[in-house]
């Protein structure tokens, strides 16, 4: 292709694309969100927000009753938050990993194009980062290297003294002592996951099982509806769960298009799950959800969403499965790519945000306007969402349209604090209450 036609082409795709949402995100938001029918255009909606980062000493607007500080600057595509038992912030710099073999596909260049824009096209600093906050103030002042040497690390868990990361091709161990500021020790291969050559989904997130015996694993889809075959989707599209001693492992729950985040829902003890679905069927399809987790369920994808509505682009059909497909607990809203996802249990923040889940919103790109690009609180009552969602975290678009940051992973700390890495930033920011100091 010619050096000069490739910015042309990238304009008039950018100028051209697709449709313009007709409802508002709330009518795709909650336990029975609106669902029209599907639009389909040559050209899909494309609507990247220019990644920009903050001003110096600006930052995102918290809610009412609460304040917002920088935890940690400075970091590197941050993605993923997980808390050691000392206190210690453990943070993934990690992005996706290099693509292998197959042939040119110009969807798939002007995919790459657009997520680059979006700042998602930087190589992964394949490393974990150690935070330590050694005199209490809220600011991270101890940093170092953890883990180096990994391979598009996300998710990680501590059983004993056993440290596990989800690469995105393997979980993987390491010997883990009390205060250590760093590994040296090579990894040890627990079990393989589905990667390339493509790994359209690379993110893989896990989480342990409440007494440490079983990890549960994060594998998203190989595509967007199965049109590269299904053959490379076998393990795909689920959450494994994994002998965290052996690596044997089996599917426990399947046709989730793309989950990411996982927590334990304190009153019920369910497994949770933030999912992001499928694309390029309107600005207003299809809601990102989060949903609890049942052993052997199916939740349609990539036959149908929503539980049994059919996407006809899907050729052939099952049926069979669509029968069985489980419809989401709580919707999301259309685009708002929905990844982090944590309990509020144990926040310290003001008591609006005492039960239910915190959802780090990275934000769309196949809706116009734009959606997410935020940190929802959704209350809970009874193990189940009750109510619409609250905005704890705002502001990462500018007034141009401009993203200054993306939020990914959420974490409550064990002073009650809310983490959330923003891999645009490059920052953790902590949220706390306003009438609290640190």
């Amino acid at each position: 292709m010619h050096r000069l036609l490739l910015p042309a082409l990238i304009t008039l795709s950018l100028a051209a694309c697709g449709d313009v949402a007709k409802l508002p995100v709330s009518a795709g938001t909650g336990t029975k969100p609106e669902l029209p029918e599907p639009r389909n255009s040559l050209i899909p909606t494309v609507h990247v927000a220019t990644a920009v980062g903050w001003a110096e000493g600006a930052a995102p607007t918290p809610a009412e009753g609460t304040a917002v500080n920088a935890f940690a600057k400075g970091l590197d595509h941050p993605r993923w938050l997980y808390q050691l038992p000392n206190g210690d912030i453990l943070v993934a710099e990690t992005n996706s990993p290099p693509k292998e073999g197959g042939s040119f596909s110009l969807r798939a260049w002007f995919a790459g194009k657009f997520m680059a824009r979006a700042g998602a096209g930087t190589p992964s600093a394949n490393r974990i980062t150690l935070l330590r906050d050694t005199d209490g103030d809220g600011v991270a002042d101890q940093r170092s290297v953890f883990l180096k040497d990994l391979h598009s690390p996300f998710g990680m868990a501590l059983i004993g003294n056993t440290f596990y990361v989800a690469n995105a091709d393997a979980v993987v161990t390491f010997p883990y002592q009390e205060g250590a500021t760093e590994i040296s020790a090579p990894p040890t291969k627990l079990v393989a996951l589905p990667g390339l050559p493509l790994n359209h989904h690379w993110t893989k997130n896990l989480i342990a099982s409440q007494d440490g015996s079983k990890l549960y694993v994060t594998v998203g889809s190989n595509s967007n509806i199965g049109e590269n075959g299904m053959d490379i989707e076998q393990g795909r599209a689920a959450i494994w769960e994994v002998d965290a001693k052996t690596g044997d492992h089996r599917i426990f729950a399947s046709g989730l298009r793309n989950p990411n985040g996982l927590a334990w829902e304190p009153d019920s003890g369910a497994l949770w799950t933030a999912v992001n679905e499928r694309d390029e069927i309107g600005s207003d399809l299809v809601p990102d959800y989060i949903t609890s987790v049942q052993e052997g369920g199916f939740y349609g994808w990539p036959y149908s969403y929503y539980g049994d509505h059919i996407d006809v682009r899907v050729q052939p059909q099952k049926p069979e499965l669509v029968a069985q497909a489980i419809a989401p607990d709580y919707a999301l809203g259309p685009h708002t790519a929905s990844l982090g996802l944590a309990a509020a249990k144990g926040n310290k923040l003001p008591e609006q945000f005492a039960n239910g889940m915190f959802v780090g919103q990275h934000g769309s790109w196949n809706r116009k306007p734009s959606s997410g690009y935020k940190v929802l609180f959704v209350p809970f009552a009874d193990g189940k969402p009750s109510d619409f969602p609250v905005d704890v975290l705002t502001g990462f678009l500018n007034e141009k349209g401009e993203a200054q940051g993306r939020p990914v992973g959420v974490l409550v700390d064990q002073k009650g604090a809310l983490l959330v890495a923003d891999d645009v930033g490059n920052t953790v920011w902590r949220v706390t209450s306003s009438s609290s100091a640190n």
